[in-house]
């Protein structure tokens, strides 16, 4: 199920350090996915449903240049990519072997896929970032995936970064990395996501009035009291 093009916007005006801090008060400590950075600086905030990519340790048998054309391949999966998801690669952390290169981040591009997120590197960068694709990702390599990876399948639960993601779940990317919010979770980020940067908007206008940090950052019943009080203000209003 494609995520709403309202939720996608939500997504977007909050960021990953937000969802976080309301995914951590909520108890979900493991859902920023360790390795997964912006191959380029600027890249655009992006959210979608994750479309679950997995690879094993290269089995000599199995991880060959022929394996590419086979039904189970990096190239049918993406044949299988419905327009705005968001490629979740499970790498299992391999540095020396890159996922995808140009030609393969080129057809996701083609085919609407919103970026490429993975524990995992990519190769032919040059190519790669030509291509517009936002990526998320260890860095680069220039040797192919076989040489250190087993393709084994799409759509189903991997470990991503150490986290687990299942098809269906949201990414949200930024500068800061990759963070899974569970499909069960979305309806509470979209709603005290964007409260949080409000609070924390309000906060750092108080701290540039020269307010000190204790009762203010975390709030105090007072302090509380006081950002309730500006809320009914801006409301009242507008």
């Amino acid at each position: 199920m494609a995520l709403e093009t309202t939720a996608i916007d939500i997504l977007k005006s909050v960021s990953t350090a937000t969802v976080t801090t309301v995914l951590l008060k909520k108890g979900l400590r493991n859902v920023w996915l360790r390795g997964a950075m912006p191959l380029r600086a600027g890249q655009p905030r992006v959210a979608g449903r994750a479309f679950t990519l997995r690879f094993v340790p290269a089995r000599e048998d199995l991880a060959t240049p022929a394996s590419w054309a086979s039904p189970i391949s990096t190239r049918a999966a993406i044949e299988a990519m419905p327009n705005g998801v968001i490629a979740v690669v499970d790498a299992m952390g391999v540095t020396d072997a890159g996922i995808f290169g140009d030609i393969l981040c080129a057809r996701m591009m083609k085919r609407g896929v919103a970026a490429l997120v993975s524990d995992g590197v990519v190769r032919d960068v040059a190519g790669v970032l030509a291509t517009g694709l936002p990526v998320w990702c260890r860095g680069t390599a220039a040797p192919p995936s076989v040489a250190g990876l087993t393709f084994v399948g799409w759509q189903e639960p991997v470990a991503c970064g150490g986290v687990a993601v299942f098809p269906d779940d949201i990414i949200l990317a930024d500068d800061d990395g990759a963070v899974l919010i569970p499909a069960a979770s979305l309806d509470l980020v979209l709603t005290e996501a964007p409260e949080q940067e409000r609070i924390e908007a309000w906060i750092a206008a108080e701290i540039e009035k020269g307010v000190p940090l204790p009762g203010l950052y975390p709030m105090n019943a007072e302090t509380k009291a006081r950002y309730e009080a500006s809320k009914s203000d801006r409301q009242a209003r507008s």
